[in-house]
């Protein structure tokens, strides 16, 4: 019977030769493990070979960290989209919010964070794919969005998300991930930011996201097996 442990593996493995044809060090590239409707249990067994769990629901993570063991530590990302009536939640729950998508969401994170005297570390999802099915802050109003974030002292701006189109031409997959690669090029010039993180690709392109930047995939149906929901 293949394992969770087994398809890790298999996933690592096809992250290093996707690093290496580009001339890559796949040790830099993280995977977060995407866990919709995955049980604790599937998580544990999956957790000392993953770089973190990424949750799309916050009631769903609230019930996931009230079983999770003290012991077992991990990193916690928010990869779902945020309602503004969520953000304190969200902040209480995770580690890192990947998903922020507007000014309105920058600005409450930020008070929030404030209120509590904390730094909230955070990506800016944008739409690379133009579908109208897809959150994220669109190309066009992407530089607003970054001036709101600069002004903003307890955010810490890690770098930018973005989910590919459904499809299978892979030339406008790597467009997708291509063009998110040139905006976070075109912000660290213009911010004097490291903006380290780029999290790009899923379960079925994250070897094309790799050879176009990638430093964290996001992968679920391929670690865990398919889901019922």
């Amino acid at each position: 019977m293949v394992t969770i442990k087994d398809r890790i593996e298999a996933i690592r493995g096809k992250m290093s030769e996707s690093a290496l044809r580009v001339g890559r060090d796949a040790s830099k590239i993280k995977l977060i493990a995407v866990t919709k409707t995955r049980t604790v249990d599937e998580m544990l067994e999956a957790a000392p070979f993953i770089d973190g769990f990424g949750e799309n629901r916050i009631q769903e993570a609230v019930s996931k960290k009230r079983d999770w063991p003290s012991s077992v530590e991990t990193e916690w990302r928010m990869i779902g989209h945020i309602q503004s009536n969520k953000v304190r939640k969200a902040i209480a729950l995770f580690d890192y919010l990947d998903s922020i998508d507007s000014e309105n969401i920058a600005r409450a994170v930020e008070k929030i964070a404030a209120e509590e005297n904390r730094v909230i570390s955070i990506l800016v999802e944008v739409n690379t794919s133009g579908e109208a099915s897809k959150t994220g802050i669109t190309p066009d109003g992407l530089p607003l969005l970054l001036d709101c974030i600069l002004e903003c002292q307890n955010l810490r701006f890690d770098g930018f998300m973005t989910i590919a189109p459904f499809t299978d031409d892979e030339m406008q997959v790597r467009k997708a991930f291509a063009m998110l690669r040139i905006m976070a090029e075109n912000a660290r010039r213009s911010t004097g930011l490291p903006l380290p993180v780029l999290s790009m690709g899923m379960s079925g392109d994250f070897e094309l996201a790799i050879a176009e930047g990638s430093t964290m995939i996001r992968v679920g149906t391929s670690l865990f097996g398919s889901r019922a929901c």
